[in-house]
């Protein structure tokens, strides 16, 4: 039996990686696809958002594989993998990989190609079998690149080790330059422009095997510091908010409607602000004045991109839920102005408690 190609799509915080799996199960072309979306914290909001088809099948999870394990991903595969053999979902003829932004990509690919991670478990063979790593594929906002590029290394390994890299948000900002400045930190990757007349996003997805072997030679650099790692067994269990000792990823929630005003003034003032150190905000929001049609909001960094309202929740849980992701955040005053945002009666009941 031929093994199922693999596509790794990397790319980082705010970077249009989600938007980029939704073109791609629009397309026909990509029906029998599995895909696995790995979010950086305990609030599914990605998962949420990606649009599927009954012929399509979407795992989440939860916390940044490279810093839980790099097996954590064969676990992934694993679970995709019985639940095909059992029928339990439906046939499947490749699996896409969307990554947390913040996602090292050397401990993933090491995991997926050969003469990687040993294998520690029977599941781990099953896994080798019946997959290969064919591709990475790294989104790259030249919205935000300079910062991203300047502030966070692991962007510049998601462009390493990538096999095409994806200019994204250049109807917002121009590509100029950006060809020859990737080019330069990687010689091997085709640069395609995401917005450009004909762009396909289907021929991202590759069938080949991947090779580490022409990238630029600190590649096999990581992939080797990689093997001297400790073994899996002896890597504490990782909490599925942080990445790091600085990067921490807060959830919030709220069970009623909100006001709409009040939300807009939340995400204004946590945009607004130079010194929280925000990296990226994704939620959804149920609003008092419509509740059965959920806010969309997207941030990078400081820069809060249009909201919109979706038609109908994408999953039975129905509360307001928001992931924000930054450096050396103020956790405590962005928590009490979030708990704020409650309508006038809940905090009425709140203070007669």
């Amino acid at each position: 039996m031929s093994t199922i190609p693999i596509t790794l799509l990397t790319g980082f915080l705010g970077s249009g990686k989600t938007t980029l799996v939704n073109a791609l199960l629009a397309d026909r072309r990509m029906r029998d696809t599995a895909v696995i979306v790995n979010e950086f914290g305990s609030v599914s909001v990605d998962h949420d958002l990606i649009r599927r088809g009954s012929e399509q099948y979407i795992l989440n999870s939860s916390g940044c594989l490279c810093c839980a394990a790099s097996s954590d991903i064969r676990a992934s595969l694993y679970e995709l993998h019985e639940d095909r053999r059992q029928g339990e979902i439906p046939a499947f003829r490749r699996v896409i990989i969307e990554t947390t932004g913040l996602a090292d990509p050397a401990p993933i690919v090491n995991s997926l190609i050969p003469g990687g991670a040993p294998a520690i478990a029977l599941r781990d063979h099953v896994v080798a079998r019946a997959f290969r790593l064919s591709r990475v594929v790294a989104a790259f906002d030249v919205q935000n690149g300079e910062e991203t590029l300047g502030d966070h290394f692991e962007c510049w390994k998601q462009l390493a080790f990538a096999d095409q890299i994806v200019l994204t948000k250049t109807d917002l900002a121009s590509a100029a330059g950006w060809h020859h400045r990737l080019g330069e930190i990687n010689p091997t990757a085709s640069v395609i422009d995401g917005n450009a007349a004909g762009f396909d996003p289907v021929a991202l997805i590759g069938a080949s095997t991947y090779s580490a072997g022409d990238k630029p030679e600190d590649v096999l650099g990581w992939l080797a510091m990689e093997n001297l790692a400790e073994p899996l067994a002896e890597h504490p269990v990782h909490h599925p908010n942080r990445h790091g000792p600085a990067i921490e990823a807060m959830p919030l929630y709220h069970d009623e409607p909100l006001d709409p005003a009040a939300v807009d003034a939340f995400l204004e003032v946590l945009t607004s602000q130079p010194h929280t150190g925000l990296l990226r905000l994704k939620g959804l929001f149920a609003l008092a004045d419509d509740p059965s049609r959920p806010l969309v909001a997207h941030a990078v960094q400081h820069r809060l991109y249009p909201t919109h309202r979706l038609d109908y929740w994408p999953s039975m849980d129905v509360r307001s839920r928001v992931m924000v992701i930054g450096d050396n955040m103020p956790l405590k005053p962005i928590r009490e102005l979030f708990q704020s945002l409650r309508p006038r009666t809940a905090r009425r009941r709140a203070v007669g408690a």
